[in-house]
């Protein structure tokens, strides 16, 4: 069910990946991150967030930022919370390392695009 409110979504999404990049700060690498089970355990809640402000943004979310993977984005919100023993801190860190700086600018301008 999509929000009223896509701008409180898109910083919703924007407030949960800065708290992973504070939960990140100084972590350097995948065995560093996957050895500190307080901060694996802290970005995996963000991202379960983040995946559900997604899916409250329903279609709209494609429309402003269509450049991401937003099935994917909506997906790891279920396999965090019912695959969780199958997740590897690999793929949190993946997903840390590659994928938050480009959905971080892209919701701030779908935020600018809503004015």
């Amino acid at each position: 069910m999509p929000t009223d409110r896509p701008d409180i979504r898109f910083q919703d999404i924007l407030d949960n990946i800065a708290r992973i990049e504070s939960h990140v700060a100084g972590i350097e690498s995948e065995r560093d991150f996957a050895g500190n089970p307080m901060a694996v355990d802290a970005v995996e809640r963000c991202l379960m967030r983040i995946s559900e402000a997604a899916v409250k943004l329903g279609n709209l979310a494609e429309e402003l930022a269509p450049d991401q993977p937003w099935a994917d984005i909506r997906g790891i919100g279920n396999r965090l919370r019912h695959d969780y023993d199958n997740v590897l801190a690999g793929l949190i860190w993946g997903v840390v390392r590659n994928r938050l700086d480009p959905l971080k600018h892209d919701c701030q301008a779908a935020l600018r695009r809503l004015g």
